[in-house]
């Protein structure tokens, strides 16, 4: 009876001010099947794509390991950055108050068409440089110098390795925030944001790092993100009290 009155509560859930989870599933394709037509699902709409404005101008504390790595590898020649999920290049606004981008740099955000759009459009108005481009597809990827990713991960329907082992050159530097890592158990849940429920997806500690070791990536440095959090209700095991942070380098 408590998990039927949390389920409506949560297809009700509308503000944006939190997130909330519901369920556990083996895969993202049952968490979306969970979703009820009534609810949007996914990013793919104008209501999500007109989020995170905010966020262009200003950093949180969990972007300044990012921002550090960041300039690391920009000091060792890297300029093509890679950005999934950058929405409509959000680290690419914000960090620019604290790095100065070198000549030549180029930032490609992949994301869904309904945020590409409203990025494209911000862009003509906010990217003086005309470094930022949109791409509906990974094929950008490849043989990029880093690949970036900040809250991104948890949304995609195939995992990090599974793309990059498709790339036919591998990035040099990874560049991961705000993952969602579990001390044992990989699994989905669904995340309500507000204005539309998603498809979300935890990846145990072993599964993570070990997949991309697999890969040739050495792991440089992990932080971690106690501001972040994801509350599964009626799984107290498998809930998170914070998040991870990652930066990597490909093996010569």
């Amino acid at each position: 009876m408590q998990e039927a009155q949390y389920t409506r509560r949560f297809f009700a859930h509308t503000a944006l001010t939190h997130h909330i989870y519901r369920g556990v599933f083996p895969t993202f394709a049952a968490a979306q099947a969970s979703i009820p037509p009534t609810r949007t699902a996914g990013y793919d709409n104008a209501e999500s794509a007109d989020l995170y404005r905010e966020r262009t101008r200003r950093v949180y504390i969990n972007d300044y390991p990012m921002i550090l790595w960041l300039g690391r590898f920009l000091e060792q020649g890297a300029r093509r950055i890679f950005d999934i999920g950058g929405h409509i290049g959000i680290a690419y606004y914000a960090y620019q108050r604290f790095l100065t981008y070198p000549a030549g740099l180029t930032w490609t955000v992949q994301d869904v068409p309904a945020v590409n759009a409203a990025g494209t459009r911000w862009a003509a108005d906010h990217d003086k440089a005309r470094r930022l481009a949109f791409a509906d597809d990974l094929a950008g990827a490849d043989g990029c110098d880093v690949l970036f990713a900040a809250g991104s991960l948890q949304y995609l329907d195939y995992t990090l390795a599974d793309a990059i082992a498709a790339m036919p050159r591998r990035p040099r530097f990874l560049l991961l925030n705000s993952v969602p890592v579990h001390p044992s158990q990989s699994y989905f849940t669904v995340q309500n944001i507000g204005v539309a429920c998603c498809p979300y997806r935890v990846t145990a500690e072993r599964d993570f790092l070990g997949s991309l070791s697999a890969l040739g990536y050495e792991l440089q440095d992990r932080w971690e993100n106690p501001q972040r959090h994801c509350t599964v209700p009626f799984h107290p095991e498998l809930s998170l009290d914070r998040y991870f942070g990652f930066a990597f380098r490909l093996a010569a």
